[in-house]
């Protein structure tokens, strides 16, 4: 069993920045691919992006050039650096993993275990 906790959450004005982190216990970290996702109120969970245990990165169009993800395996940590911050940034955050680390997918149901979320709101 793998636990998931995310930290780093907050309250940012647009064009702020914030960087979420996700710590993660119970598995073989650097086995895993790794991937934040996003859900705002009234909506479903969305990717965000993704970082395979080959360090190759994927990200949703909205975010590109704005937030970037990376995974220190010696501290079993993954962090979401956020830039350029915006109101419809606004949403819960989770971190996933999944075990079959080689390829990069973006549909919630394939991601094995996941974080309780943490909270960006971004104020216009």
């Amino acid at each position: 069993q793998v636990l998931l906790v995310e930290s780093g959450g907050g309250l940012v004005q647009t064009g702020g920045s914030l960087r979420l982190s996700c710590a993660a216990s119970g598995g073989t970290f650097s086995n895993y691919a790794m991937g934040w996702f996003r859900q705002a109120p009234g909506k479903e969970r969305e990717f965000v992006a993704a970082i395979l245990r080959s360090g190759n990165t994927y990200y949703a169009d909205s975010v590109k050039g704005r937030f970037t993800i990376s995974r220190d395996n010696a501290k079993n940590t993954m962090y979401l650096q956020t830039h350029s911050l915006k109101p419809e940034d606004t949403a819960v955050y989770y971190c996933a993993a999944r075990t079959r680390a080689a390829v990069i997918v973006t549909a919630v149901r394939m991601w094995d275990y996941w974080g309780q979320g943490t909270q960006v709101t971004v104020s216009s």
